[in-house]
Formats: structure tokens, sequence, C-alpha cells
């Protein structure tokens, strides 16, 4: 049996980290965050997508790095 993983609604995540819905939508669309989607197409995030998360937040947060710098930290983060 395959163990379900435990996933988040944007909302419920936009709640978590204190950010808006739309600030979701804008880091998915900038290539940071790649939530799956349900069969009804919700987005679904996973504690990994919430670590990345927490990671994106702090560099623009508290570093002001911006999203092409977030970005750039991150793929130098995978390598």
């Amino acid at each position: 049996m395959k163990k379900k993983t435990k996933t988040y609604t944007i909302s419920a995540v936009a709640e978590l980290f204190d950010v808006h819905p739309q600030t979701l939508r804008l880091y998915e669309r900038e290539g940071l965050l790649k939530p799956s989607r349900s069969e009804g197409n919700t987005r679904l995030y996973t504690d990994a997508d919430l670590e990345r998360l927490e990671v994106i937040l702090s560099l623009a947060r508290e570093l002001g790095v911006n999203l092409a710098g977030v970005e750039i930290i991150l793929n130098m983060g995978e390598k």
C-alpha cells in the first residue's frame, strides 16, 4: 500500500506562511515552486514544497534577494 503524502492547499500554505495566494502563484509562474495538482487541478503542496518556500521567503524577506536572485541561489543549491 502506497503511503499517502500529506499535501496542503494554496490557502493553507498562504495562511501558514502569512503570504498572499497570489504570491504563491507568482513563485510557481517564476518556476521557484512546482506544486503537484489534484485531479480537480487544485495545487497541492508537499512538505518538500514548504521547505523550499521557507528558503524562498527567508531569502526574499530577511536578505532582500529578488526573485531572479532567489532562483539562482536555489539552482546552485540543487547542483
